[in-house]
């Protein structure tokens, strides 16, 4: 009995060791006028990434840390999107780490919004939003949903614009892919919306209506004097 420990050691010494993937981890890295919420970012399974609900004013800004996924492996991503009011276009946009072999190919001049040591997607550095793997790009809400536009066809950038969100919460949809696997890249969302001040509200525009009626009826009395 004592001869068989010997053999079942060595056995379990030989056992292919099991792969283990590297955990992806999601923080909010940045975040702008009033954004709020991607706190409670996690994978579900182990291609889907679901970064909660976030909560956009007009003109706010989040940008996400995104590091670990798995080479050439198409996640798709989900997210609430709350505080739809006086806009109606979010755009999502990804930003690579400088310092590989594509960089001659980004624009020379960066957006002001870009990071430091990163700079606008190319065409050649391997991170996209799953371009071409058929993965649902879509923003839906109570009552409809939204269009969905996208540029990732040119070293200018690859950005996905979803148009035309309810005045609630959308549910949006997307994919991403890292080509080499493993790298940090940044996922910035931004409403571009119009400010509530140039917004008309019903009181004002019954004043700027009894305005000209005025200045119209005065026009004619004095045409009759």
């Amino acid at each position: 009995m004592r001869r068989l420990w010997p053999i079942l050691a060595l056995s379990v010494l030989l056992l292919p060791a099991t792969a283990r993937a590297e955990p992806i981890a999601i923080s909010v890295q940045a975040s702008s006028g009033g954004f709020s919420g991607g706190d409670s970012a996690a994978t579900s399974g182990t291609v889907s990434i679901d970064l909660g609900t976030v909560a956009m004013p007009a003109g706010s800004v989040g940008t996400f840390l995104i590091t670990g996924l798995k080479a050439n492996t198409d996640y798709t991503v989900s997210l609430g999107v709350s505080g739809i009011s006086h806009w109606d276009t979010l755009r999502a946009e990804i930003l690579d780490p400088v310092g590989g072999a594509d960089d001659g190919l980004d624009p020379t001049n960066q957006p002001s919004y870009v990071s430091a040591g990163y700079s606008t997607s190319n065409d050649r550095d391997g991170f996209s939003f799953a371009q071409g793997s058929g993965l649902q790009r879509s923003a839906s809400f109570a009552g409809g949903s939204g269009s969905v536009m996208a540029d990732e066809m040119s070293n200018r950038g690859d950005i996905l614009m979803f148009t035309g969100l309810g005045t609630k919460t959308a549910m949006v949809a997307f994919g991403l892919r890292d080509g080499a696997g493993g790298r940090s890249f940044l996922l910035r969302l931004s409403a571009n919306g119009v400010s509530p001040a140039a917004v008309p509200e019903p009181a004002s525009m019954l004043l700027i209506g009894s305005g000209l009626v005025g200045l119209v009826a005065r026009r004619r009395r004095t045409a009759a004097i």
